[in-house]
């Protein structure tokens, strides 16, 4: 009886043994849910890490790799310059002067002594053919690559060239004034020199990037990294050379010997030799004043490049815009003495205030017999502009702006270049009213040309 106790409790426990645990049921939905939680909390810490990283990592690297800022740009004012004949008459003093009516000019006594022939004719362009090739180290060309695809999707690259001078180092740049009309519609841009381009060696380009552009003139500054340019061509002696800027708006700058470089006449590395033969004032545009300098040089109606004088100096940008006159061919320049400060502007890439005045010299003719002040004279102003917003009507002649006089539309530029963009200046304005002028003040804030 015992025994068959003891077979039926192994029995039980056996079948105790070989009992089946069941599994808990899996809850896909809240599974599911866990797991796109996670992924959604994944991609949430990726995306705050990753923006946190961009953020911080300038920063980060400027307080442990400071960056040199680049040196601003300031070109100095004009001065007057004397005349070379002037300063022989100054340091020399005729005898025959002193009791005679009828003094002899030093100058013309010394030019008489001189005997000219082909040998001095030969040595004069072989010293000019010398002259250009050290003018070469200051210029470049600009070339503009755009992209445009046919009716065959095919993608077809042009290349268009400009001819601009190295006009400043600012540390971290080379800075090139060049006419940039024919660029305008390029995608990217590079430059190399012209004094390489005839050297198998040397004849690469480099990348640049646009600094600013004034639309009025069609001129911009461009620039190369200083990281980008081969050691051997910063060489004082032999390399690149920055050409200094010089003084167009002197009385006596017709008659100036001048000598056109880039594409004078319209095909690039051409030189052209002559003068300046006349001087006229720009167009009509608005916050714009400028010269033309316009040369006996005969070229190309597409002319582009650099005037420089005798003495290594700037005196213009070569442009294809025609003074009005009839002679198409004539090499002509904007002049340098009233762009520098918009040279500066966009060297160091500032902003240009904008008013919006089409103006002109106040004449002395209008002046004596209509009674018109000297001044800044409008003759239109911009639709929506911050002059019209003013109450400036055609007619008005500005005389002050801020704190500065106004007695010409030069001034007037001036001042404006002086001034920021954002800035409330105040202007006062002689208005016509029942036959006399009468001072209107007026406040203005400028806005970015």
């Amino acid at each position: 009886m015992m025994e068959q106790d003891q077979n039926k409790q192994n029995e039980l426990q056996n079948d105790f043994m070989i009992e089946k645990i069941k599994e808990r049921p899996i809850n896909k939905r809240k599974l599911i849910r866990r797991t796109v939680i996670t992924a959604v909390m994944a991609v949430v810490f990726g995306t705050v890490a990753c923006l946190t990283f961009l953020l911080m990592e300038p920063v980060i690297s400027n307080k442990l790799h400071p960056e040199e800022e680049p040196d601003p740009i300031v070109f100095p004012e004009d001065q007057e310059e004397m005349a070379p004949e002037e300063m022989l008459s100054e340091n020399l003093v005729p005898e025959s002067s002193t009791g005679t009516e009828n003094p002899v000019d030093p100058t013309q006594d010394i030019l008489s002594q001189l005997v000219l022939d082909r040998n001095n004719y030969k040595q004069m362009y072989t010293d000019m053919s010398r002259y250009v090739k050290e003018l070469n180290h200051c210029m470049v060309t600009v070339t503009g690559v755009s992209s445009n695809v046919d009716w065959f999707n095919n993608v077809e690259e042009s290349r268009i060239k400009s001819y601009g001078v190295v006009i400043a180092n600012n540390g971290k740049e080379l800075l090139v004034l060049a006419d940039y009309a024919p660029l305008r519609k390029a995608e990217s841009l590079s430059l190399s020199f012209v004094y390489l381009e005839n050297t198998v060696s040397g004849n690469f380009s480099i990348p640049a990037v646009l600094k600013g552009q004034d639309k009025a003139t069609g001129l911009a500054v461009v620039a190369i990294d200083l990281e980008n340019i081969p050691e051997q061509m910063m060489n004082e002696e032999t390399g690149i050379k920055i050409a200094p800027l010089g003084i167009s708006g002197v009385r006596t700058i017709i008659g100036t010997p001048v000598v056109a470089l880039g594409s004078p006449m319209g095909i690039g590395g051409s030189i052209g030799y002559g003068m300046v033969s006349a001087v006229s004032v720009q167009g009509q545009q608005s916050d714009a004043y400028y010269k033309f300098l316009q040369t006996d040089i005969y070229g190309s109606q597409n002319a582009g490049g650099i005037l420089f004088n005798l003495q290594g100096q700037v005196l213009g940008v070569i442009t294809s815009q025609k003074t009005g006159t009839d002679m198409k061919n004539m090499v002509t320049a904007i002049g340098i003495s009233e762009i520098k400060k918009s040279i500066e502007k966009m060297s160091n890439e500032t902003p240009m205030a904008y008013l919006g005045i089409n103006g002109t010299d106040v004449t002395e003719e209008a002046n004596r017999d209509l009674g018109v002040p000297y001044g800044a004279f409008v003759r239109e102003v911009d639709m929506g502009s911050p002059s019209m917003r003013a109450g400036i009507q055609r007619g008005d002649v500005l005389v002050g702006f801020g704190e500065v006089v106004i007695k010409d539309y030069s001034d007037y530029i001036t001042a404006l270049m002086d001034a920021t963009v954002g800035s409330t200046v105040q202007l006062k304005v002689m208005r016509a009213a029942m036959g006399e002028y009468k001072e209107m003040d007026m406040e203005v804030t400028l806005g970015e040309r």
